[in-house]
């Protein structure tokens, strides 16, 4: 999930909680344990034909304009209806909130889409709503599918015991500074948070112009954002089991990381999240933002707006925890009203080497382990972000993630913006976790 995401996803957060809490209590749920005939898959139909023109449809978040959205239309739809006769794919483009939101109101309504291209954080969310096919149970072939794809990419995909989609792409973040700037100050590649801190400390203050600049930027203080510094510093949002989050999220490990951004805060070190601040591109491009965090599309990003801002990257620097990003990218899940058959031949297709290789030539890492060795795909600029996806970690896959991550970000606010003691806050954090984690 990108940062932009993050801000959007609070304003819903309410909304999306009032929404799911009636569709859970007017669906009857099917028994985690209960065995559904297995659909025979592509591998084991290979050739048929449906008797009628079957339409699929797709919904996903690739903007509308993009070359994400280019290569899906002109390119991908096109070979997948010409090497399956008798499907069309109906691709329905939206902006990531409103798909979320649309996904919510219409599974109500009962008029779902086949397949959507689904945030990994939304996966539980809608497992939990009982609308997402179990594919490991339901799918003939899925382990020989799934086995091609990225073990850390596809952990996205599985809740409790089963999984509900396939990884369709996946990004983490990783340490971009600017080379001079640090140059100048006599600094070498921040290795450790300490050194990060330093470097931070170091590089802020104000420029030749008279301008503020701070060493660190961070757009938002979401889980996205302040879960690489919790994580690395040894800290934890809750237990390995995802059932517990007192004594994890505010043991010592995790008030001292939120205690270090308020720092930094609290000393013009750390700026970008509070509304008016220097949008990070720009900021980080025109030297007043000089380290952040941040994924693929920045390198995108930064050629576009700044091709001749000289800049380096590196590994979210090691704390007591050592090296830990967060994981993100998306999914392609199947819901339960679909056409079995078409969707998973549209699923498999969308996970091929063919098309993972196409969407990688648009920035998207694929989660194809073979597409990854493709000189392609070599060729871009994946390598840093390919080490960093190693350590890189999920958040946790709970239904409740996005009411989690709503008190999270506000407690991250009250820490570091307001000033409140982090010790405090956190303790009073962590109950509400508890009760939301109880739900599950």
């Amino acid at each position: 999930m990108t940062n932009k995401k993050a801000k959007k996803i609070l304003a819903l957060g309410l909304t999306a909680v009032m929404i799911l809490t009636a569709l859970t209590a007017c669906g009857s749920k099917t028994p985690e344990n209960s065995s559904a005939p297995k659909t025979e898959s592509t591998a084991s139909k290979e050739g048929t034909t449906p008797k009628e023109t079957v339409t699929l449809n797709f919904w996903h978040h690739y903007s509308a304009q993009s070359p994400e959205n280019e290569t899906l239309t002109k390119v991908l739809i096109p070979k997948f209806e010409e090497e399956n006769p008798g499907y069309k794919v109906n691709a329905v483009s939206y902006e990531w909130a409103d798909l979320h939101q649309k996904i919510l109101v219409n599974a109500n309504a009962g008029t779902l889409p086949d397949v959507a291209r689904a945030d990994i954080a939304w996966v539980p969310e809608f497992q939990k709503m009982n609308i997402l096919v179990p594919l490991d149970k339901e799918m003939s072939d899925f382990d020989k599918v799934s086995k091609n794809l990225l073990e850390s990419a596809m952990s996205t995909a599985k809740v409790k015991r089963n999984y509900y989609a396939l990884a369709l792409n996946t990004n983490t973040k990783i340490l971009f500074y600017n080379k001079d700037a640090l140059a100048s100050a006599g600094l070498s590649t921040p290795k450790t948070m300490d050194e990060l801190i330093a470097a931070a400390k170091k590089l802020s203050g104000k420029n030749k112009a008279g301008q503020q600049v701070w060493g660190l930027t961070e757009p938002a203080l979401a889980g996205w954002n302040i879960l690489p510094y919790i994580w690395s510093n040894g800290g934890e949002i809750t237990d390995e089991n995802y059932t517990k989050a007192s004594g994890y999220i505010n043991s010592e490990k995790s008030i001292a990381a939120m205690q270090m951004l308020a720092d930094l805060y609290k000393n013009k070190q750390l700026n970008g999240f509070n509304s008016g601040d220097i949008p990070m591109t720009d900021g980080f491009g025109t030297g007043r933002y000089m380290m952040l965090l941040e994924g693929p599309w920045k390198t995108a990003e930064m050629k576009g707006a700044y091709p001749n801002f000289a800049y380096k990257t590196a590994d979210v620097p090691a704390g007591q925890g050592g090296s830990h990003s967060v994981l993100g990218g998306e999914d392609i899940a199947m819901f339960k009203t679909a056409n079995k058959e078409g969707a998973w031949k549209f699923m498999q297709f969308m996970t091929s080497d063919y098309a993972q290789i196409e969407m990688a030539k648009c920035g998207l890492i694929p989660a194809s382990k073979t597409a990854l060795e493709d000189s392609t795909v070599k060729s871009a600029d994946f390598a840093p972000f390919l080490e960093a996806i190693k350590t890189a970690k999920a958040r946790p896959p709970v239904a409740s993630w996005p009411e989690i991550d709503n008190e999270l970000t506000t407690a991250a606010t009250s820490i570091i913006v307001q000033s409140k003691d982090a010790k405090t806050v956190l303790d009073q954090l962590a109950p509400k976790i508890d009760a939301l984690l109880a739900k599950e």
